[in-house]
């Protein structure tokens, strides 16, 4: 867990492993199934058509390029193996562009001049 989301990583993992039921040593011990169904259950009773819960891959997968990581080390994080598949998360938008450029440290700056 990569330090972009402002979340404690270690201390969300201790506290998953503090009600970690018998030897099971998954960091979230949850069905997948169960997930899914209280994600679907959650968007009826919040009134939230056409969101599925691939959608939040789909939303993190984003984050990260917003994060301006480059698109082989949010490969690690996602798992994706083709990078064309990767590369439709990426939704670069030319000002993006503009807005790196301009936190960057001028040129002129790092060359000593």
């Amino acid at each position: 867990m990569l330090d972009l989301s402002g979340y404690d990583a270690v201390a969300l993992i201790e506290e998953q492993r503090a009600i970690r039921k018998n030897d099971d040593d998954r960091i979230f011990p949850h069905n997948h199934k169960s997930a899914g169904t209280a994600f679907t259950r959650a968007c009826a009773v919040l009134g939230i058509v056409d969101l599925h819960f691939h959608d939040l891959r789909h939303e993190g997968t984003s984050r990260l390029f917003e994060a301006e990581l480059q698109i082989q080390q949010a490969a690690l994080v996602t798992g994706h193996k083709d990078w064309k598949m990767l590369k439709r998360y990426t939704h670069i938008r030319p000002e993006s562009l503009h807005d790196i450029i301009a936190r960057r440290e001028p040129l002129s700056r790092r060359i000593g001049n």
